[in-house]
């Protein structure tokens, strides 16, 4: 049998953590088993779908690199097919329509409330035939009288429950649109999926839909309920806890690779290990390997990875995130060096991609101010003089290159008869704007000797600017 597995989020907000998570286990059951990966959106709340959030999920799934083999599937494309099966339902008696008031129906519950009783549809028309004429109703599915739904979910083991415990669902409004449980059940059926992944708030749906499904004469998937997602505080994973929506990982500076490798942690493990390539995971993944607890998000493990990962992978592709964030910082990375040699030198320094991109603007462009606490310390007019003679040094150098530039620096402290510091400081401020950055010769030498020369001049005049204030 084939492996055909489905992420299947509503679009009435971003794509958050617990869905990426969910997406990611689904996506690498399908790969591991050569199998489908379907994209499915369930937009069948009109009210609450907005094309804003279909667009995010969108974005979300493509930065994370979970590309699906089929789809994006619409609900709302398909309702022709879900009144076709509500009315063979109703035609084999398998549902039937209910003109029961909301009111009435809500008094009802207020009733079962109040007397301990879990609130529930009585079945008032379940059998009744008497139906008045021009008034609105809602289908409702014929839910089993008696007898055990049995789940062998392949997290949380073998799950059993009464058919009395469920009352009759409502299959379609009485708008005539067709309700998310029967939606499911169709499209789940139709697109051949074999194995369903998702949170542990759809257990109390899953007996439901497998009713429904018997109903329909149709296969039923195998399930895995994953449990939730609690933040640093062992809280529910909320706003509050900061970057919820998966595109706000990528606005903080994250990698994709750094984010897929930390969720697949968050409930799945293979061993002690925890780091992975996408092949790794792909090839060590199982649904049996998921635990039953619920996951804590460590916000510093991320950075951990992050760090990792910008350290360790190819520069190449680290720079095909980073670039991202310079554009937002409105930096030009095609007037300097390559930003691969930029990241080579700042790889270490940094903990995200926007620290990156923050701390490396003055290799593409003039900064408009020093620091002023490095100019401060730094730009004082004993300085003037290491400045002014290091400067010179430096637009002698006929091969501009690391060694150069060091025996330059080397010469100029010689010369004065100072430590490197009385030298190097100045000279890092003049031409970074601040108090740090990678080693001197290094740094330079990622910048042209002209605009070397230029920054040491504004440096000069900054320091003579104090002088005669």
């Amino acid at each position: 049998m084939s492996v055909v597995t489905r992420f299947a989020p509503s679009p009435t907000g971003y794509l958050h953590v617990g869905g990426a998570r969910t997406a990611l286990y689904s996506w690498l059951l399908a790969k591991k088993n050569g199998g489908e990966f379907v994209l499915r959106i369930e937009d069948t709340d009109i009210e609450r779908s907005t094309e804003e959030a279909k667009q995010a999920i969108l974005d979300g799934m493509q930065w994370l690199g979970l590309t699906w083999d089929t789809g994006p599937i619409y609900q709302t494309d398909r309702f022709d097919r879900y009144k076709v099966l509500i009315q063979q339902l109703l035609d084999e008696g398998k549902a039937y329509k209910c003109f029961m008031p909301a009111e009435e129906l809500d008094a009802i519950r207020e009733g079962q409330k109040e007397r301990g009783e879990k609130p529930r549809y009585p079945g008032t028309w379940r059998d009744r035939t008497d139906h008045p004429e021009g008034q609105p109703f809602v289908v409702r599915f014929k839910n089993p009288l008696d007898g055990n739904v049995v789940i062998k979910d392949h997290v949380r083991g073998t799950i059993e429950i009464s058919n009395t415990e469920l009352d009759d669902l409502i299959i379609q409004r009485s708008d005539g649109t067709p309700t998310y449980n029967f939606c499911v059940v169709v499209d789940d059926w139709d697109m051949g999926i074999t194995h369903v992944v998702r949170g542990e708030d759809h257990i109390n749906n899953t007996p439901r839909q497998i009713n429904i499904l018997e109903a329909l004469g149709a296969p039923v998937p195998e399930y895995a309920h994953v449990s939730m997602i609690l933040g640093d505080d062992g809280k529910k994973l909320s706003k509050r806890h900061g970057a919820v929506s998966v595109m706000q990982y990528r606005d903080d500076g994250y990698l994709p690779q750094a984010v897929m490798n930390y969720l697949v942690r968050l409930g799945w493990s293979h061993g002690d290990q925890e780091i992975f390539s996408q092949e790794e995971m792909i090839n060590l993944f199982s649904l049996d390997a998921i635990g039953q607890s619920a996951s804590a998000f460590n916000t510093e493990k991320l950075i951990w990875l992050n760090q990792h990962y910008i350290k360790s992978m190819p520069a190449e592709e680290v720079a095909e995130h980073a670039i991202w964030h310079f554009v937002q910082l409105g930096v030009d990375v095609s007037n300097g060096p390559a930003l691969t040699d930029v990241i080579g030198v700042q790889a270490d320094r940094v903990k995200t991609l926007k620290e990156l991109a923050e701390i490396s603007s003055y290799f593409y462009q003039d900064y408009s101010d020093f620091d002023e606490k490095a100019a401060k310390k730094h730009l004082r007019p004993v300085a003037k003089e290491a400045l002014a003679l290091v400067k010179e040094k430096l637009l002698s150098i006929d091969e501009w290159s690391p060694e150069s530039i060091q025996t330059a620096i080397n010469a100029t402290a010689e010369e004065l008869e100072v430590g490197m510091g009385k030298v190097g400081m100045p000279l890092r401020v003049a031409v970074t704007g601040g108090g740090n950055s990678p080693s001197l010769d290094i740094t330079l030498n990622l910048i042209p000797k002209d605009k070397v020369g230029e920054r040491i001049d504004k440096a000069l005049t900054f320091i003579a600017n104090r002088e005669n204030s």
